[in-house]
């Protein structure tokens, strides 16, 4: 699949143009030559002899910004002044910073928010440690944590390389939710370690938030965790993605006129997100599922070495179906992959039923080119900003954090997750609601206040002791 040139490839060129020639009209035309897009152009000085032009354009990647510089400055007339990449001024320094809530101005302010004001906090937190809740950050604070293993597409880069993304993770709890989040980069990829050095950091936050850890490792370090701390842990790349999946095959299934519980459902993808968008998909009512890995069918009959593939086996396929996916997918009302790049054909979709949903999710290249998809196919989804229907976690974790933290929880439930569903599925209207709009913006204005109120309400609804802090 080609791709498109991009806002996150953006870059700015100063350019010293000729006054009195035609270089300025040929500017566009040699940006879009090049394979750029040309998105805005001021003139920000002019002399007798010469104009300066900022020319802002979108490249396709690095490669493509090289091309349209070289192509501007073999112009005639034109001189290349200076080259800014947008994304990376945008990161000089890291994207968040922390702030003080109150003003120090004077020796009053520092003797309340340091010492020896702060004693006294200390002692009434001693005496009662619930009241670090109240007293202190922790009650708003998230930690972003990962390993560097399995970082968006790039793989295992560790560390170092994660830490952009989970500043940016952090940037997005703060603009959307208002959470005070925090991105911990672990220079180790051992379970024992990891869990180890979380346990030891989480008296500071009400919330964890796992993120880019690589499977199978990540369902372990997520047990440990949960089995050890007293705060809700959340591993984005499983359950942020499981609940915008339901998300939109509630609508989906809405557009269709069919019914979760009644439809056919084939997966390909056994990893983190894959097994958690099944077992949420199980949790809200899907009967008849089959999941495909690289093996075929997970089925009874296979002898499996991972817990997570026993128990895939154990809670799915009802028919006892064997064979590869193309040999499953023929009937089948809903496609969801959660895997790699082209791995069903245009030939497979149209065997699917008449109204098919395609969920093809590997990102940034999915199981199966979107505009083949939709020959056949009544809906389409990808995890692709440049398609409709775009599965994207960001409208789920801002807003059930929230709704976490507002509800002082020690876990988190499934009904919490069936309920952010439900919400983000709600804030498209009916009268809105078509085939290329099955899932609302992460911009919408209502969505992530939507699945706060929704997770608050799940959580609260809970028995007394089973998982709401007391003393609220």
């Amino acid at each position: 699949m080609n791709e498109s040139p991009g806002v996150s490839n953006s870059i700015t060129v100063r350019l010293s143009v000729s006054s009195g020639g035609s270089a300025i009209s040929a500017l566009t035309a040699t940006v879009e030559r090049a394979g750029g897009l040309v998105t805005a152009l001021d003139v920000t000085g002019s002399g007798l002899d010469a104009v300066q032009i900022d020319l802002t354009c979108a490249a396709t990647d690095g490669d493509g910004a090289d091309r349209v510089v070289a192509a501007l400055e073999d112009l005639k007339d034109v001189s290349v002044i200076k080259v800014s990449d947008r994304t990376f001024l945008m990161h000089l320094g890291g994207v968040i910073e922390t702030a003080s809530k109150h003003p120090i101005r004077n020796r009053d302010d520092l003797s309340m928010v340091y010492t020896p004001g702060v004693a006294r906090i200390c002692r009434a937190i001693a005496a009662n440690r619930d009241d670090a809740r109240r007293l202190t950050v922790k009650r708003n604070s998230v930690a972003v944590v990962s390993d560097g293993s399995a970082v968006l597409g790039l793989g295992n880069i560790g560390p170092y390389a994660a830490l952009p993304v989970m500043e940016g993770k952090a940037a997005l709890f703060k603009s959307f939710a208002h959470i005070d989040a925090w991105p911990i980069v672990l220079d180790t990829q051992d379970v024992d370690e990891i869990v180890a050095t979380v346990a030891a950091i989480a008296p500071g936050f009400a919330g964890i938030n796992l993120e880019d850890i690589s499977a199978p490792r990540c369902f372990e370090v997520e047990r440990q965790l949960r089995d050890r701390l007293d705060i809700p842990v959340f591993h984005d790349d499983q359950h942020g993605t499981a609940i915008v999946v339901l998300a939109a095959l509630t609508n989906a299934l809405r557009v269709v006129g069919k019914d979760l519980a009644t439809v056919r459902i084939v997966m390909v993808g056994a990893g983190a997100a894959g097994t958690a968008v099944l077992k949420l998909l199980l949790d809200a009512g899907a009967y008849d599922v089959v999941v495909c890995d690289l093996d075929g069918v997970v089925h009874r009959g296979r002898t499996e070495d991972h817990e997570s593939l026993r128990w895939i086996a154990e809670h799915t396929n009802p028919q006892d179906r064997r064979g590869s996916l193309t040999e499953v997918l023929p009937g089948a009302d809903v496609f969801v992959g959660v895997s790699a790049p082209n791995v069903v054909t245009g030939d497979d979709i149209a065997g699917m039923t008449s109204d098919a949903i395609v969920f093809a999710l590997a990102n940034p290249d999915p199981e199966i080119d979107p505009a083949v998809a939709r020959r056949t196919a009544r809906v389409v989804a990808t995890g692709r900003s440049d398609y409709p229907n775009q599965i994207n976690n960001v409208l789920a974790f801002p807003g059930v954090f929230r709704g976490l933290l507002d509800a002082h929880s020690h876990e988190i439930p499934s009904a919490a997750l069936v309920a952010a569903a439900a919400a983000i599925a709600d804030t498209v209207e009916p009268g809105e609601l078509n085939a290329n709009y099955i899932i609302p913006s992460v911009f919408h204005p209502d969505v992530h206040l939507s699945v706060a109120k929704a997770v608050r309400r799940a959580v609260e609804a809970l028995p007394a002791g089973s998982g709401v802090a007391e003393g609220r």
